[in-house]
């Protein structure tokens, strides 16, 4: 069997792992890993636009947002078909990345986070002032959910078929001819532009792109807490969603999910014996800075790559 064949199975191994999982753990871990795989999405839909196509989405966070109030204010405040607010939130966010992103892709690099980060904050700011629509600072709560997800077990296999679904959409894109020139892009955009290629086009289908998905796990979000709140919007997200990125390997498919577990790991259980758990972050940060500047799946992969190499040496 090729190395390559060996791919497919273990991705259905791992996935049938995850689909025992609620029968053999205790409800909180069930959630949290739940919790896990809504942000793991939301973390490789950022890495589209940053690890592939090296743009700086410093507020992307904003869209997770506006994806999770979309569907929260429809089913809330509106008698429509539920399937219909499961649809409008990721559609919400998109067009509110193409609305962000077309003005962003005209400027470059650092500017273009800079302009990210104040754009996104004025849709915190309206979130968070408009008490009438949005509840404010108090967010909304007791979404009314379909039966189908209404407890935690099932919203654990909703939530474990959608991101199922969007990883392996994900994959494709980045595999399709679209993500290499997107990545082409990112390495050397002038001669990219010199060759003919609309680099603001591609970095614009980009980010709707990836703020789609990020729309999606903000659905996914509200299925599984019942609940939305300003913060989701607010820029300290979207810094923790970078940092999960690093950690795991921004330049690699799979980094974002590792990033994604250590991270929601830490939050939750070095919170519960001390608030101080981004301090251990911050350590955890300036070692990787020092020791692993590829990340932990960047690592992974390199030394992978060396004990290949080595082996051939020897066989040959």
């Amino acid at each position: 069997m090729q190395k390559k064949d060996k791919w497919p199975w273990l991705s259905a191994a791992i996935l049938g792992i995850l689909v025992l999982l609620p029968f053999m753990l205790p409800r909180f871990y069930t959630y949290i890993i739940a919790l896990i795989f809504v942000t793991a999405l939301l973390a490789m839909s950022l890495n589209l636009t940053v690890g592939y196509g090296g743009m700086y989405q410093f507020h992307h966070g904003v869209f997770y947002g506006v994806g999770a109030y979309t569907v929260a204010l429809i089913l809330t405040k509106t008698s429509w078909p539920k399937w219909v607010a499961f649809l409008a939130g990721p559609l919400a966010a998109a067009v509110v990345g193409f609305l962000i992103g077309w003005f962003c892709v005209r400027l470059t690099r650092l500017y273009f986070g800079m302009l990210q980060i104040s754009l996104g904050s004025l849709v915190w700011a309206i979130v968070f002032r408009w008490y009438s629509f949005t509840g404010g600072d108090d967010g909304i709560h007791g979404i009314p959910m379909p039966s189908f997800i209404s407890s935690l077990k099932s919203s654990y296999y909703f939530i474990l078929a959608v991101v199922t679904v969007c990883i392996y959409l994900l994959y494709r894109i980045v595999n399709s001819p679209f993500g290499r020139t997107l990545q082409a892009i990112r390495d050397n955009p002038d001669r990219c532009e010199a060759v003919g290629v609309n680099v603001r086009r591609h970095q614009l289908v980009a980010i709707v792109i990836a703020t789609f998905f990020a729309g999606v796990a903000g659905v996914l979000f509200v299925v599984l807490e019942g609940s939305v709140f300003p913060d989701l919007l607010f820029w300290v997200l979207s810094l923790e969603i970078f940092i999960m990125c690093l950690l795991g390997g921004w330049f690699t498919f799979v980094g974002p999910i590792i990033g994604a577990a250590i991270i929601v790991s830490l939050r939750t259980f070095v919170g519960i014996y001390t608030e101080y758990w981004t301090l251990i972050l911050g350590v955890i940060l300036i070692l990787l800075i020092f020791f692993l500047p590829e990340g932990v799946m960047g690592f992974v992969l390199e030394r992978f790559a060396q004990g290949r190499g080595e082996l051939g040496k020897r066989r040959g």
